[in-house]
């Protein structure tokens, strides 16, 4: 009876072991880069979302502006002066106490983890990195580092 108690009580080896633990550590390692791949991946589509956000809030904010339906400062082309004043929201008409607002918040930038974004006015050269400070015609994450694509953040 003592050989069948010791057949049924067999465990692995240490050798079994040590390679159990390297296949382990290949598998991890493999899966390492898919998983890095796929947090910048889902980081680029909020940013793209993001920016989608705030310059459809700006096309708003000029479309009310064309049509008369907001006071704009002089000079602005119909813009908004700044991206707070989207969030806090504009008055309609001259005497009404309706406000209209077009974001619900500044969406934080994915990339640098912070509400701050590059502006552009109209006035802007195009490829400008500064902002003229009169009104706001495009954002720009503020990020210099290169996308999955090659581009740059900064870019887009």
């Amino acid at each position: 009876m003592s050989k069948r108690r010791k057949c049924l009580q067999s465990g692995l080896t240490l050798l079994e072991l040590i390679l159990a633990a390297f296949v382990l550590a290949i598998l991890a390692t493999a899966a390492l880069p898919v998983v890095r791949f796929t947090i910048v991946r889902s980081k680029e589509v909020e940013l793209h979302r993001d920016l989608r956000e705030i310059r459809d809030a700006i096309d708003r904010y000029k479309d009310y502006a064309d049509r008369n339906l907001i006071r704009v400062e002089v000079g602005s082309e119909g813009y908004p002066p700044d991206l707070e004043t989207l969030v806090k929201g504009v008055q309609i008409g001259a005497s009404s106490d309706r406000k209209v607002r077009f974001l619900r918040r500044i969406p934080v930038d994915p990339m640098t983890g912070r509400a701050e974004w590059n502006l552009q006015a109209v006035q802007d050269d195009p490829d400008s990195t500064s902002w003229a400070g009169k009104n706001v015609f495009d954002v720009h994450s503020k990020s210099q580092a290169a996308a999955l694509d090659g581009t740059r953040y900064a870019d887009w």
